[in-house]
């Protein structure tokens, strides 16, 4: 495990010196647990926005599929006859 050494505003320290205690946990556990969970939340929005960009190139390249296949498909689940995704004509 890595050792790092990061300066804490007055009020940060404070709030993380009563999580830790009231966890029964020491600063550093707290620090990486929240690291930890910045770190996922960050990736997460980056495969996102890699999804995002992916979609937008497939939109203007036509791979779109109209409206009315869409609620036909929506209006299909939960019904015997339930519908599989509607797909681009490209």
């Amino acid at each position: 495990m890595g050792v790092t050494t990061v300066r804490l505003q007055a009020d940060v320290e404070q709030h993380l010196e009563a999580i830790a205690g009231r966890l029964h946990r020491s600063k550093g556990w707290v620090i990486n647990q929240a690291l930890s969970e910045y770190i996922e939340k960050q990736q997460l929005e980056q495969e996102r926005w890699k999804q995002t960009l992916e979609a937008m190139e497939s939109a203007a390249q036509g791979k779109v599929v109209d409206s009315s296949e869409v609620h036909r498909w929506l209006n299909s689940w939960g019904t015997e006859n339930e519908q599989d995704a509607p797909r681009s004509g490209r």
